[in-house]
Parts: structure tokens; C-alpha cells; sequence
């Protein structure tokens, strides 16, 4: 079954971004570090989904360039799907142009990949796997 999994929101600095995530109450969970992609980020649940604040650890990541181009914000929309191999094949096939055809491993050890904007009416999708 497809769910929104996270907004990720492109932040200059994750304990300020929390704070008021914080006095609302929410749960926020600590830094995590995801190399790959030079960012920081936390997890802040939100019932059933969350919002994923991210923070460049470069400024030629792609969250540094942008923050620099776009300022904060939201950046991508993430949708879990159940098997997400079997989607990227299929979304290959039919043309959807994906920013990289190769599955990588993310926060929590999450496999995903995104969609390019110019196949998903502007926006920047996220697939990643329902465990």
C-alpha cells in the first residue's frame, strides 16, 4: 500500500528548524548523518508520517546548493511504496525519468530513490521501501 512516507524540508540548521517542532510537543529524533548525500538530518513524527529536516554538511550537496538557490524550504515529497524494485522497473519502462536509476541506502538504512521533477509535475519524489 503507497503512503506518504516524509516531507523533506531543507533547513541552515536542524536545532533551530526543531524547536518548534519541540514546543509543539512533537517527537523529534537525534541527528543522523547520511554521507552520501552530505546532509544531517532528524525525523520529526508527525502520526503516521514525518517530516525529515535536512541540513547540508557541504555546500555543494544537494540540500547547499538548494538552500542556496531556493532557500529553505520544502524539498521533496516521499512516498512509500511496497516493493521498490519491482517500481523503478516498471517505472523505467514506461519512461519516467528517474535522478538516478540506482537504489541507494538512506537514513535508517531505507532503501530509496527519486523521481525526477519533470516526471512528477514539478516535484521532486522520493520512493522509498515499506519494510
Amino acid at each position: 500500500m503507497f503512503r506518504i512516507d516524509h516531507l523533506g524540508i531543507a533547513v541552515k540548521s536542524i536545532s533551530q528548524a526543531a524547536a518548534i517542532y519541540e514546543k509543539l510537543g512533537l517527537e523529534v529524533s537525534g541527528p543522523e548523518p547520511v554521507p552520501a548525500e552530505q546532509v544531517r538530518l532528524v525525523m520529526v513524527r508527525v502520526g503516521e508520517s514525518r517530516l525529515e529536516l535536512l541540513e547540508a554538511t557541504s555546500e555543494t550537496s544537494p540540500i547547499g546548493k538548494f538552500i542556496a538557490k531556493r532557500g529553505e524550504g520544502l524539498h521533496h515529497l516521499a512516498l512509500r511504496v511496497p516493493d521498490l524494485a519491482s517500481t523503478v522497473e516498471r517505472l523505467t519502462r514506461e519512461g519516467v525519468r528517474l535522478v538516478t536509476g540506482q537504489i541507494k541506502i538512506g537514513a535508517g538504512g531505507h532503501r530509496y530513490v527519486f523521481v525526477h521533477p519533470s516526471s512528477a509535475g514539478g516535484v521532486l519524489l522520493e520512493l522509498v521501501e515499506a519494510d
